[in-house]
């Protein structure tokens, strides 16, 4: 799909949702149901996220509440439990998700959401008590190594 359609399929999910990504004060409420497409590291997934019947758009979605060890860290140990977490976050999630109480996050095109796996289990819970993430509410995040 080229540029100018998922420009198009942007538009039809701000429209339809009335999202924007500018607006850090209003949510969306939810359900919208998500195909996961990639689970880019434990906190954050790429989607495609069904905004209407027969219209979709891909997104990256920042899961709410947590936050993950780092791939790119330059601390061995923060990549090796990064790729753990993601591996954990990829079998977690399955082929679909819902995500509920959706809100812009820092960086244009990207969402912030609370996530349930099709099953209904909450994503949060799971990582924090696997010690796969921690609590992460905002602002500067903590390094993962000494």
């Amino acid at each position: 799909m080229g540029r100018l359609n998922h420009r198009i399929l942007w538009l039809a999910f701000v429209c339809a949702t009335g999202f924007s990504a500018g607006a850090h004060t209003e949510n969306l409420t939810g359900p919208v149901e998500a195909r996961i497409l990639r689970v880019l590291d434990g906190d954050t997934f790429e989607a495609e996220a069904r905004v209407w019947p027969g219209h979709s758009v891909r997104v990256n979605v920042r899961i709410r509440g947590i936050d993950a060890p780092e791939i790119k860290s330059r601390c061995g140990a923060e990549r090796r439990a990064a790729l753990e977490a993601r591996a954990a976050l990829s079998e977690l999630l399955g082929e679909r998700v819902s995500l509920w109480n959706i809100g812009s996050a820092k960086y244009y095109g990207r969402v912030l959401a609370d996530v349930e796996t099709a099953e209904g289990t909450s994503v949060v819970p799971f990582m924090l008590s696997r010690g796969l993430a921690r609590p992460y509410e905002g602002g500067r995040r903590a390094g993962w190594c000494g």
